[in-house]
């Protein structure tokens, strides 16, 4: 049976893709939850609607995601935290950490979610992945010193 999804479903589809499954999964399950509706003509072209839009959003973020890793690679976010003689940081520096960071010193509004920070403990400059959109990831160098 074909049927248009009417939200994300891991390992289905996303939001308006049609898509074939089983009689029983889609009557079951897909139908009475509100995942899907039976792909009938003005259902298909309504999904056809509805994936172009997306697309063209798509597509806008990701130019977005693009301008921001440009202006952001070529920056070093230094934070300034307390540390002790050997380097050792009283506490670890996190991704909202990097995030207050980032908003602050180049103006660009990072979610935490974004950043994969690995463990910071100690002083040094590290790598910060972002991840902004499914095509974006970048690396953010960060500069951590002690006050």
């Amino acid at each position: 049976m074909k049927v248009i999804l009417r939200s994300d479903r891991k390992g289905l589809g996303k939001r308006g893709d049609i898509v074939e499954v089983s009689d029983g999964y889609a009557r079951n399950f897909l139908f009475p939850k509100g995942h899907a509706i039976t792909a009938t003509d003005g259902a298909v072209s309504q999904a056809h609607a509805m994936r172009r839009a997306r697309d063209l959003r798509d597509a806008s973020d990701r130019e977005a995601a693009q301008t921001i890793a440009s202006a952001l690679v070529a920056k070093t976010i230094t934070i300034t935290v307390k540390a002790g003689a050997e380097g050792r940081l009283f506490g670890s520096v996190t991704a909202a950490d990097v995030a207050a960071a980032v908003e602050s010193q180049a103006h660009i509004t990072l979610d935490r979610k974004q950043l994969h920070v690995e463990h910071i403990k100690t002083v040094g400059t590290y790598q910060v992945s972002a991840k902004l959109h499914a095509d974006v990831e970048f690396p953010i160098t960060v500069e951590v010193a002690a006050k």
